[in-house]
């Protein structure tokens, strides 16, 4: 469920670095939000009012809807300056703070073995971004705060595992239409044609579907176990960034990837193995 999650994930990055230029942020937070609501309609129907009336525990779901518009939204302003793969580069510190955040707000045992991992993974997405005087500029802290963010939605997507995901996702989507929509107040609307606006609604269908595994995974598995396959991302944003975007990634960078991603399985294959003891 993650992997496919990430690969609609990727797709979606992809249509986004192909749509911002063009377009504002603000507008394709606003269409594919409109575009999730539509394809999430009849689950919202069947899951019946009372459930969105009285969720449980308000505060945590606001803060979670909070994170969730901040890191797509923050994704997209990333996009405008820098390219996909560089971006998703950053973003891979957030399942890093997952894991290191687990132990403490979600409860979950990390050894030092993971700790270790978590350090070298960290490593790897700075060896990745090749630091420079040039590494912190507009696109680069947009990527930085919106991988926290991300980070921070996802333990609280852990911490409301009881909430049905209708409610979860219903909620999501509202919070960036409305986002979207003061967006689009501010920065405009541009008149998009009939294929940019298939994939912007394309977007939305992606971005739910996506959610939806994202949000099954953290609910059958422990955030430490299931958060290290975040990191293929990576791969697939050197891949698409090659294809549609002309992008090729330093040795640098692909030394700090490579070095993500063995620490991202050496967590999973760790966690593996302390649940099989357990067992």
């Amino acid at each position: 469920m993650m992997l496919l999650g990430v690969l609609l994930f990727a797709v979606n990055d992809t249509l986004g670095k192909w749509l911002v230029g063009a377009y504002t942020v603000g507008q394709l937070v606003l269409v594919r939000s409109i575009a999730g609501l539509c394809v999430l309609a009849p689950f919202i129907r069947r899951t019946g009012p009372y459930a969105f009336l009285r969720p449980p525990r308000p505060a945590l779901q606001l803060l979670r809807v909070v994170f969730s518009t901040l890191e797509t939204s923050l994704f997209f302003w990333a996009l405008t300056e820098l390219p996909l793969a560089e971006v998703i580069t950053y973003y891979m510190a957030g399942p890093i703070y997952v894991t290191a955040l687990s132990p403490f707000l979600l409860g979950e045992r990390v050894g030092w073995r993971r700790w270790t991992a978590v350090a070298a993974g960290f490593g790897g997405v700075v060896l990745a971004l090749h630091p420079s005087p040039d590494s912190l500029s507009f696109g680069a802290v947009c990527a930085l705060v919106g991988s926290f963010s991300y980070a921070c939605f996802m333990l609280a997507t852990r911490k409301l595992a009881s909430t049905p995901g209708t409610v979860l996702m219903t909620a999501q989507l509202l919070a960036a239409l409305a986002f979207g929509g003061a967006l689009v107040l501010v920065q405009g609307w541009t008149s998009p044609g009939v294929l940019d606006l298939a994939l912007m609604l394309f977007l939305g269908i992606g971005s739910l579907s996506g959610n939806l595994c994202v949000n099954q995974a953290l609910r059958i598995a422990p955030a430490s176990a299931v958060v290290p396959y975040q990191y293929t991302l990576i791969l697939w944003g050197m891949l698409f960034g090659y294809l549609f975007f002309g992008e090729v990634l330093g040795p640098l960078t692909l030394t700090g990837a490579a070095v993500i991603i063995g620490a991202g399985l050496f967590i999973f294959l760790r966690e593996q193995q302390l649940r099989r003891e357990a067992g």
